[in-house]
């Protein structure tokens, strides 16, 4: 079941520690078949250079799991939220990598100072309010993916393509797995830029918006004109 889709969240997982975003297993990443209602995700705690496609576990919307030996990540609650308040989105990727984590435990949205961040975030990365202790009881996970929703009431998820859980780290996200790596790789980046530019300037501003809508719209927007559209070639 689900075989290409296995291969492919196998292989985005073992992306993780080569991007250096995790280390030991601090870290998953899940797909989804919008088509037949269900996720593959990495099994809890396995290290990822041992990890196979067969070890990928299925899970269906409802938080079954449909087909696997092996129990699924411990965070499939929070990626199971997701899925299903943002429906355009196609992969999940979690990290504790080091600079999103350090804003994540100070409780700060990452800002945007530069045209780095405006090419893939649309503004501030948020960051989610603190669980509650009967949040945490009856159920932490699922609560962790509730308070980012929450953090996007007002946002468009697949504009701001990522959040910090206040206190824990990191999740992006994409139209597919290797779409949400790529934005794992980059707020990292931006996450460590940000740092660097408040102890540069401790009085920075933000990006004009005019210099964000032009960066981000060049490379998203309907008239984006950033890279090729080899469709176009005759």
């Amino acid at each position: 079941m689900l075989e290409k889709l296995k291969k492919e969240v196998c292989e985005a997982n073992k992306e993780l520690p080569r991007r250096k975003l995790v280390i030991f297993t601090w870290g998953n990443v899940s797909g989804i078949d919008r088509e037949r209602g269900l996720f593959v995700i990495k099994p809890s705690g396995v290290d990822y250079n041992i990890l196979k496609p067969e070890d990928m576990v299925v899970v269906d919307l409802n938080g079954k799991i449909v087909e696997g030996n092996l129990r699924p990540s411990s965070d499939t609650a929070t990626h199971l939220e997701l899925y299903r308040a943002f429906p355009e989105i196609g992969g999940i990727v979690h990290t504790h990598s080091t600079w999103g984590t350090v804003w994540a435990q100070a409780r700060r949205c990452i800002p945007s100072y530069g045209t780095t961040h405006s090419d893939y975030f649309y503004g501030d990365i948020p960051c989610t309010r603190d669980l509650t202790p009967d949040e945490m009881e009856e159920g932490y996970e699922k609560n962790t993916g509730v308070a980012v929703v929450e953090a996007f009431k007002d946002i468009n998820p697949m504009h701001v393509p990522g959040v910090l859980c206040a206190n824990h780290g990191p999740f992006t996200w994409g139209k597919d797995v290797n779409d949400a790596i790529h934005r794992a790789v980059v707020l990292e980046k931006v996450a460590k830029m940000a740092y660097y530019t408040e102890q540069v300037n401790n009085r920075v501003e933000k990006i004009q918006q005019s210099l964000m809508d032009k960066h981000f719209l060049r490379k998203h927007g309907s008239d984006a004109y950033y890279g090729q559209n080899f469709n176009d070639r005759q």
